[in-house]
C-alpha cells in the first residue's frame, strides 16, 4: 500500500485530495525553468506496486546547470522523465516555465516537447543519412520553423564543429556526435534541456568536451540544463547537485566538486559507479 506520509525536503507530502498550485504549495518562483510539487510516481498495484517518487518537490532555476544523482532505483531518471513530460505523475504537479505539464493531452505534450524542451540522451540518436548540420536543424524543420541565423552561429561556434557540419555521423567521433546532439537540443532555444547520462558512452576526453559545452551554454548563453548522471566528475561541472534515494530528495550540493560529490555519495551509501 502506498505510504502517503513520507516527506521530501522537510515538507509534508500527501497523495489524497486535489492537486494544488505549485507556487502556493512550495513557495517556488513562477519563473523557475522547471519545477515539481509533491510529485509521486507509482507503478503497478498490490504486491507488485513500486513507488518510484515519494512526494518530491524541487525547482530548477533558469540559467543554471543542475545534476541529479542517486543509486539504481533512486528515482532520478523517473524524476527527469516526469519533469520533461515523457512520463505522467501519479499525484502532484510538474511545470515547465509557466506551463503546467500535469494534465496535458497528447497534442499539448507534443507542443511542449517541440517548443520548450530539449533532450540529450546517452545514445546520440542522430540520423545516419543526414549531415551534422541537417541533424542539428531537424527538429526545427519538422516543426516548420527556421533557425535564428545569429543564434545558430553562436551554437555552432560554442559546440566547435563548424568544420564538420557537412559530415555524416559515421564520419564523426563519439564526442563529436554527442556535441551535434547537444547543438540540436540548443538551437531551438528551449526553456530547459534535459540530459540523461550524456557522457555515458564517451571516453573521458570526449566526455569532458561535451560537459564543457554544456557548462558554457549555461554560463555564456543562459541555457538551463538538468542532467542525470552517476559520475561525480560529470556532476562537478554543474552549479548544483540534487541527490535522490528511495524516491526522495535527501541532499544537495551547491558549487560541487568531484570530491564533495563523492563524499556525499559515500555518506548516502550510494556507490558512484552504480547507475540508475
Amino acid at each position: 500500500m502506498m505510504d502517503s506520509h513520507r516527506t521530501s525536503g522537510g515538507g509534508a507530502s500527501r497523495l489524497d485530495g486535489e492537486v494544488r498550485d505549485v507556487t502556493a504549495t512550495t513557495g517556488y518562483s513562477a519563473s523557475a525553468a522547471a519545477r515539481a510539487s509533491d510529485v509521486w510516481k507509482v507503478y503497478g498495484s498490490g504486491e507488485a506496486q513500486v513507488i518510484a517518487l515519494r512526494g518530491v518537490s524541487a525547482e530548477f532555476e533558469r540559467g543554471r546547470f543542475t545534476a541529479i544523482m542517486g543509486p539504481s532505483g533512486s528515482g532520478k531518471s523517473t524524476l527527469m522523465h516526469c519533469l520533461a513530460g515523457l512520463d505522467s505523475v501519479t499525484r502532484g504537479t510538474v511545470a515547465i516555465g509557466e506551463t503546467t505539464v500535469t494534465g496535458l493531452g497528447d497534442a499539448g505534450l507534443t507542443k511542449l516537447r517541440r517548443d520548450k524542451v530539449g533532450f540529450i540522451f546517452q545514445q546520440f540518436n542522430l540520423l545516419p543519412t543526414l549531415t551534422a548540420k541537417e541533424n542539428i536543424l531537424l527538429p526545427l524543420s519538422i516543426a516548420g520553423r527556421k533557425p535564428d541565423p545569429a543564434w545558430y552561429d553562436v551554437v555552432i561556434d560554442t559546440v566547435g564543429l563548424r568544420d564538420r557540419l557537412g559530415h555524416r555521423p559515421a564520419q564523426l567521433s563519439g564526442g563529436q556526435q554527442q556535441r551535434v546532439a547537444c547543438a540540436r537540443a540548443l538551437v531551438a532555444r528551449p526553456e530547459v534541456i534535459f540530459a540523461d547520462e550524456p557522457t555515458g558512452n564517451l571516453d573521458s576526453r570526449s566526455g569532458a568536451e561535451v560537459l564543457n559545452f554544456l557548462r558554457s551554454s549555461v554560463r555564456q548563453h543562459g541555457q538551463t540544463i538538468v542532467m542525470v548522471t552517476h559520475d561525480p566528475t560529470a556532476a562537478a561541472y554543474a552549479d548544483r547537485v540534487v541527490f535522490l534515494a528511495d524516491g526522495e530528495i535527501v541532499s544537495e550540493l551547491i558549487e560541487p566538486t568531484a570530491d564533495t560529490v563523492l563524499d556525499t555519495m559515500k555518506k548516502l551509501d550510494t556507490p558512484a559507479e552504480v547507475t540508475g
